[in-house]
């Protein structure tokens, strides 16, 4: 199993590397998280490979150790948008810390998904009105939509086309100095320069939807589709100790 896992994080470094291009997003970056979902189906944390102890808790509906001929991921199921109850067993979560919040720091999250849908929430961290600001990817009307929020202000970015034909594709979403930029499948396809201030909340990384939702008044927008790995990378954040095994030089 520590071999699996280890070829599982060798393979999604490779697959980050080779995507990631363009002068504009080149500089120096520190594993944040890498969870690579290589876990065995049973499984109830995902691990997380940068050695930096994010570990998430996956909820019971989540399929693990789901593998389609090309990958081993996690799957979630399709449930109806805006439809009570809500299903918390739908997510994944990780607790509250530094490395997750982009601050004021360049800060970059790079997944790589599979979907034949056109909604939900793929991570966030952070919801719209929430003190602090917050992140997240999503994929409404089945495009790549990358939001950063902040104490000065947020910036959206659409994907001109959609992903949701059922196959792989990688998302990065990168807030820099200089601006917002979306990339799918290495190209970037949406970028806006300015600045969105510090964005630093207290809630946790989740992955597949919301965690705060009733959906009546705020709608759960729950991901469906398969998920293969999430890496988040951000300049060290002062104070804190960015090195170790899974530190990315440059990219």
């Amino acid at each position: 199993m520590v071999l699996r896992r280890t070829l599982a994080a060798s393979t999604v470094l490779s697959c980050l590397f080779s995507s990631l291009a363009g002068p504009a997003e080149a500089y120096s970056a520190s594993m944040m998280a890498a969870w690579t979902m290589g876990e065995p189906s049973g499984s109830t944390w995902m691990v997380d490979s940068s050695g930096r102890g994010h570990h998430g808790r996956i909820g019971h509906e989540v399929g693990v150790g789901m593998f389609d001929g090309v990958a081993v991921g996690y799957r979630f199921e399709r449930l109806e948008p805006d439809t009570p109850p809500t299903r918390p067993g739908h997510l994944v979560n990780v607790p509250d810390h530094s490395d997750l919040d982009p601050g004021d720091r360049d800060f970059v999250v790079t997944l790589r998904l599979k979907t034949t849908h056109k909604f939900g929430n793929v991570i966030q961290k952070g919801q719209a009105t929430v003190p602090g600001g917050n992140w997240k990817i999503q994929l409404p009307n089945g495009r790549a939509t990358c939001t950063f929020r902040g104490s000065k202000g947020t910036i959206e970015l659409i994907a001109p086309d959609r992903i949701n034909d059922g196959g792989w594709h990688l998302v990065r979403c990168s807030r820099l100095a200089s601006g917002v930029y979306l990339a799918v499948d290495g190209q970037v396809v949406a970028a806006r320069e300015g600045r969105v201030g510090t964005i630093d909340n207290d809630w946790p990384v989740s992955i597949g939807g919301k965690p705060d939702c009733d959906q009546i008044k705020v709608g759960c927008d729950y991901y469906a589709g398969d998920l293969d790995w999430v890496v988040i990378q951000g300049a060290p954040v002062p104070g804190t100790d960015a090195s170790g095994p899974a530190d990315a030089d440059r990219w």
